[in-house]
């Protein structure tokens, strides 16, 4: 949808991904996205040299999380929730929340109707 502002699809979706998510590592955003590995990690690249987002490590995994002190973050987060409410409800759904802990013991099975 704007990937024509942002050149290309990769960046489109890697920006989508973590403005909806607030963090993320390269495989992560690959695996829900569609993308590959590679692609998402040249865009991370790319977007850490413009200084919109930073990585720390969290173990052997490089963590994205937006640069709270670049002006431009604001305005383009409006932007990418903006363009997220006018996707289609099918791609939409590549943006959920998946579950990123297992289930509690103590939580009972809930049987799928």
């Amino acid at each position: 949808m704007i990937e024509s502002i942002l050149g290309s699809v990769a960046a489109e979706k890697t920006l989508l991904w973590l403005d909806r998510f607030e963090t993320g590592y390269a495989s992560e955003i690959a695996r829900y996205s569609g993308l590959s590995t590679s692609q998402v990690n040249k865009q991370l690249a790319k977007f850490e040299d413009s200084g919109l987002i930073k990585a720390r490590p969290a173990g052997r995994t490089r963590l994205y999380v937006w640069n709270p002190s670049n002006a431009l973050v604001s305005p383009l987060r409006d932007l990418l929730s903006r363009t997220y409410e006018l996707l289609p409800e099918r791609e939409r759904s590549v943006y959920e929340i998946p579950r990123r802990r297992p289930r509690s013991r103590a939580k009972p099975l809930t049987p799928i109707s």
